[in-house]
């Protein structure tokens, strides 16, 4: 047990948030089981420990930060691990990487009813369909997804400002007043390139080779997100790996799914299962026709962010694919998205026609919003695409 309390005030004093995430103030820190899911590279460990050092602190023993992939855990059960860690003082157990440890759902139950006294917070996979495949958690616990930077986010870490979180309806009232305060303090574009290649994951910050670190990073999320999670056999790994590319390289599309299976060599069924398993570790997202839900076949297929975009293509990423992936990738966080209709992209909260392009071109449609790419403040139903990166 000491040794996890020294591992743990280690990490507290050399793991740092770079930024404090939103999520920290969207969640109900009085639930006594708390699941953190997110794709892999999001900073799901990062955000535990920032929890720790912000409600706790060092030294503080009522808190701690546990690996389930350590090897103490194959032979000392977790229920032994935190009736020891109560038995201490323990209050709070920070649990991380828990799919790793064989009857992880139950034993976590069996804490839950025998730690009264006792609040677990861990972090899972995005793949891990908490409450629907783990019957021993529903009703108890309450599960958030923490995902990777927004521009907003990415703004305020590299160019030292504080912006604020804007709602979709703050932008419809005033997104002008907003574009032009925040223009007054730094220009966006200077920073919305680079962004959209590599600042969706915090890991940028590492000095190693971001696209290198990256491609790593989705294969990780194949082999153990998906391969592990979904208990699927390692010798399908190379079909997995070619639907990605495959989906990736035409991204955003209809997904021609005769086609895919004749090409990744297995059937349509299971084809639509990979994606909806890609699109559950947070690498793909599905656009539907209203009305419209998986297992039906989406109407286009995204990545499912921008970053993702660069290091797996071998050619020039399109500009317009990019604009349309961003658009998505930050309102999908809060807001229904379906396919729009005519020549729109985008229906929002069945209500709401978007239109993403480069800049205006010709009159504009009054029942359209226009997200354009080249602008910097907007005018009416005009919005500069960047600033949907302030929705979280």
């Amino acid at each position: 047990m000491e040794s996890f309390y020294r591992t743990h005030n280690y990490l507290l004093e050399h793991t740092c948030s770079p930024v404090r995430r939103l999520l920290m103030d969207e969640i109900d820190w009085g639930d006594r089981l708390i699941g953190i899911k997110g794709s892999r590279g999001v900073g799901k460990t990062s955000f535990l420990l920032e929890y720790a050092r912000e409600f706790f602190g060092k030294d503080n023993r009522e808190c701690l930060y546990i690996n389930l992939n350590h090897f103490y855990f194959t032979e000392r059960t977790l229920v032994d691990f935190a009736g020891e860690f109560c038995e201490r003082g323990g209050k709070v157990l920070l649990i991380d990487q828990v799919f790793k440890y064989p009857g992880w759902s139950k034993e976590l139950r069996c804490c839950y009813d025998r730690y009264t006294g006792l609040k677990i917070v861990f972090s899972g996979s995005s793949v891990m369909r908490l409450k629907e495949e783990n019957p021993d958690l529903s009703g108890r616990v309450v599960s958030y997804n923490l995902r990777g930077f927004s521009f907003r986010e990415y703004l305020n870490l590299t160019a030292g400002t504080s912006f604020p979180v804007y709602t979709l309806d703050d932008l419809f009232a005033g997104h002008e007043s907003i574009a032009q305060s925040i223009c007054a303090v730094v220009k966006p574009a200077e920073f919305f390139r680079d962004y959209l290649h590599h600042g969706y994951y915090p890991f940028y910050l590492e000095k190693r080779n971001f696209s290198e670190n990256l491609l790593k990073t989705m294969n990780m999320m194949l082999e153990v997100d998906v391969l592990y999670i979904k208990q699927i056999e390692q010798s399908y790994l190379p079909k997995l790996r070619k639907l990605l590319y495959l989906l990736a390289i035409a991204a955003p599309s209809a997904p021609n799914v005769s086609q895919l299976s004749k090409d990744i060599e297995t059937s349509r069924a299971t084809v639509m299962n990979y994606i909806k398993y890609l699109t559950d570790a947070r690498l793909t997202n599905m656009l539907y026709t209203e009305g419209e839900t998986f297992p039906k076949k989406p109407a286009r297929v995204y990545m499912n962010n921008t970053n993702l975009m660069f290091p797996i293509r071998p050619s020039e990423v399109n500009a317009q694919a990019v604009r349309e992936t961003f658009f998505y990738n930050m309102l999908h966080k809060d807001h229904k998205l379906n396919t729009g209709i005519r020549n729109e992209q985008f229906l929002v909260d069945g209500a709401y026609h978007f239109k993403i392009d480069e800049e205006p071109k010709g009159k504009n449609n009054p029942d359209i919003y226009y997200a354009a790419d080249k602008i910097e403040t907007g005018r009416d139903n005009l919005i500069p695409l960047w600033l949907f990166g302030f929705l979280y």
